[in-house]
């Protein structure tokens, strides 16, 4: 296994996408990142946001999650939570669930990265202004190497993540296609 590089695929689950107008390309795009992690022999972990019954997680003081809070009380967590069945997990990757937009936060993403040498990480995932975004300046902040898919990333808002992938996260992290990854 390459040792030191991990694909993170965030926040591609059912309860998400189901709130974005066209997923299609970048599920497409993600499971090939998939395959070329696979080729590659790199670790992949799967980050996906969920909640206890009843959310317990989620103070009045979010303004990010306290608008949902009741929606997200109503519906089946389990369901919420399931990736994509197109990214097809295998039994070598790693599943952690978060409680907030970053990757790190209330999972244990950082110690499995730890524990396992990774010091390089290859970002996708939507919401390109949400978890990718709070991710990357997380990572950045724990001394990662961070490489974002531009492709394998979608935001509600185009320009929002044009600005984005060719701007804000170029400060803290290599911008690549997928492709230029493949071939990097």
């Amino acid at each position: 296994m390459n040792q030191n590089t991990a694909l993170l695929v965030m926040d591609i689950q059912l309860g998400i996408l189901g709130t974005f107008p066209n997923t299609e390309d970048v599920i497409k795009n993600i499971t090939k990142a998939i395959a070329i992690a696979r080729d590659k022999n790199i670790q992949i972990i799967f980050a996906t946001l969920g909640f206890k019954n009843g959310a317990a997680e989620i103070s009045p003081n979010n303004k990010v999650f306290s608008a949902t809070r009741e929606h997200i009380a109503n519906i089946n967590l389990e369901e919420f939570s399931k990736v994509h069945p197109a990214l097809a997990q295998q039994e070598n990757d790693i599943h952690v669930t978060k409680r907030r937009v970053s990757a790190f936060t209330g999972s244990e993403l950082e110690v499995i990265l730890r524990s396992k040498g990774i010091q390089h990480l290859i970002l996708t995932g939507v919401a390109t202004s949400g978890i990718v975004l709070s991710t990357t300046t997380e990572a950045s902040d724990k001394d990662f190497k961070i490489t974002v898919l531009s492709d394998g990333c979608a935001d509600r808002d185009e320009e929002v993540h044009r600005v984005l992938t060719t701007k804000i996260l170029l400060r803290h992290a290599n911008v690549l296609t997928i492709d230029e990854w493949k071939n990097a």
